[in-house]
């Protein structure tokens, strides 16, 4: 490096041009020549190609036996073989071994790009001074940044120069971010030098964001890109729970202070009472795609042929090809003008089945361009499904998994307990959860905090979150029974989305909190059991959620209990 650095600096102006030029010479000369046979074979090969083609179109016009040939023809196959074997061995194994040979650590700067190797020499020279000082320094005058703070400044995880002079290439822009996992092939380095471009192009530290202890490996091609550490959020406990017979640990993923404390406060509640029980009512992922006509006529014709009896099961066969476990259950159709709206309906197994309906419906939308051709899709999703949306459609119809949960409970257990008393919660459930929420116009909220039960066991268990907002449709209903003295409540969710296969589930956390629950990966026994059970959990647990906060709130618990556990005193002498 050293010698690189004093003939940078030395004054060779007088050689560098005819090196260059005798070089660029002799390159395109030899370029010339190499190029030469290849598009002779090139061309052999379509001509005898053509020639043959044309032969057996004659044959079979003739009805001529395709085995007889005649010389010219043999000539011909001979011919087509020699230059198929010869571009094979020029363009094929030179591509199958770029693909098994992984690019060495010189791929950053190689010789073709003479230009990228001065400008990072140029760079490493002038770290040693300011950038006024340093000799013909290319760093853009933009934002005033000092370049001896931008690449004097030695990373935190950046051990060894090459990855040094890639968080620099990085910088610079000469290398995508996006690329360093494909080329590095060290998915966790490539997150480390990431996060040091990232770092000194923002001038923002990122120490208080952990990079060690993740498998980055597990992550590449299906969870997240471009990695630069991940997020640390706590894991509480709440339960046991006891559901339909049996006690499960629930694990909450949350910051909210008292969520986990109020939700077990609620599963005591149950269990005094003789627990909970939970019944699965719909199981059908959906997705809608919107299709156009050039007249409404047209598009009416194709939702009434989708909604014969007699074609379903046509559709079905065609539908099912996209995965074993993929069952069309039904199709519902909405029309407006000439756009029609497909709602595929569909059972999905243990998997949260996205994907998997999307592949079915693409294949069911491929088999009706051949009755219908003047169909033409305009998304294979036309938000009739409806997805990470609050929509009337999913509260009436459902999507995901349906699940209504109820329990009685006693009366000792909700004034010793829940510290309150029956006729206070159905009062208050009746004029926040219901009239409260119609006169808010909600869709879908009659509850109290069901999002925050969801969310928080999605987050832990390695679902979609986005899909809380569906997922929380939830109506909260309590009633006094036995003659008043006890307390009946339940919670209806009709689409509750959740799956135990895929996506974040197979991360190393999320799949340990579901093998705490049971339903850890797919059901070999019962495809889909284990989904299902998941769905009735999260309704289980949302009861338990309900439960407390209600009881806190016709207390006047909220407030104390809030400032308890919700309110960090750590800045509270800063802010005072």
């Amino acid at each position: 490096m050293e010698a690189l650095r004093q003939s940078w600096t030395k004054p060779v102006q007088s050689q560098k041009p005819t090196t260059k030029k005798v070089s660029f010479e002799e390159d395109s000369t030899k370029a010339t020549y190499e190029a030469l046979p290849n598009a002779v074979f090139f061309a052999l090969f379509f001509s005898v190609v053509y020639f043959l083609l044309s032969r057996w179109r004659e044959k079979i016009r003739t009805s001529t036996p395709l085995h007889l040939v005649t010389s010219s023809e043999i000539l011909a196959l001979f011919a087509l073989i020699a230059s198929f074997i010869y571009l094979l061995g020029f363009f094929g194994i030179d591509f199958v071994k770029s693909l098994i040979l992984r690019p060495s650590t010189d791929v950053w700067n190689s010789e073709d790009d003479e230009e990228e190797s001065e400008v990072l020499l140029r760079k490493e020279d002038a770290r040693k001074v300011p950038c006024g000082q340093a000799l013909d320094c290319l760093v853009p005058a933009a934002p005033v940044v000092s370049c001896q703070k931008m690449f004097d400044e030695k990373p935190m995880r950046v051990t060894t120069e090459e990855d040094e002079e890639i968080v620099k290439a990085v910088v610079a822009g000469t290398i995508p971010s996006y690329s360093l996992e494909s080329k590095l092939g060290d998915c966790k380095r490539a997150a480390a030098i990431r996060r040091d471009a990232l770092e000194r192009l923002t001038g923002k530290s990122l120490s208080g964001l952990p990079l060690d202890g993740f498998d980055y490996e597990s992550i590449l091609g299906q969870c997240c890109e471009m990695p630069i550490g991940y997020v640390q959020i706590p894991v509480g406990i709440a339960g046991p729970l006891l559901l339909n017979g049996r006690e499960y640990s629930v694990p909450m993923a949350t910051t909210e202070g008292c969520l986990v404390a109020s939700t077990n406060r609620g599963c005591k509640a149950i269990h005094l009472s003789g627990g909970a029980s939970s019944v699965l009512l719909k199981d059908g992922m959906t997705r809608a795609p919107v299709v156009r006509f050039g007249t409404a006529k047209r598009a009416a014709d194709l939702k009434l042929y989708l909604e014969d009896p007699l074609n379903f099961e046509t559709l079905a066969v065609v539908f099912n090809r996209s995965s074993r476990f993929a069952r069309l259950q039904g199709i519902k159709c909405a029309i407006a003008g000439k756009n029609l709206y497909l709602r595929f309906n569909c059972s999905t197994g243990d998997a949260m089945g996205m994907n998997m309906v999307s592949k079915g419906v693409q294949n069911v939308l491929d088999f009706l361009h051949t009755d219908f051709p003047d169909m033409d899709v305009i998304g294979i999703s036309g938000n009739f499904c409806s997805d990470k949306k609050p929509a009337a459609v999913n509260w009436i119809e459902g999507r995901g998994k349906s699940v209504v949960c109820e329990a009685i409970i006693m009366g000792d257990v909700v004034r010793k307990v829940l510290k309150t008393s029956v006729e206070s919660l159905v009062e208050l459930n009746m004029l926040k959860n219901l009239t409260g929420s119609a006169m808010a116009g909600a869709l879908g909220g009659f509850n109290a905090h069901a999002s925050n039960i969801v969310t928080a066991i999605y987050l832990a268990t390695g679902q979609d979150p986005a899909q809380n907002v569906e997922s929380s449709h939830c109506i909260t209903m309590m009633e006094a029974v036995n003659g008043g003295n006890d307390l009946h409540i339940s919670v209806t969710m009709p689409s509750v989305e959740v799956g135990t296969v895929g996506g974040g589930t197979q991360l190393a956390s999320q799949s340990a909190c579901l093998n705490l629950l049971g339903v850890k990966g797919a059901n070999r026994e019962s495809p889909g059991a284990n989904s299902r059970l998941l769905a009735t959990i999260v309704a289980g647990a949302v009861l338990a959620g309900e439960l407390s906060l209600m009881s806190a709130l016709a207390a006047g618990q909220l407030v104390k209990s809030h400032m308890k556990y919700n309110r960090s005193s750590k800045d509270a002498p800063n802010t005072a």
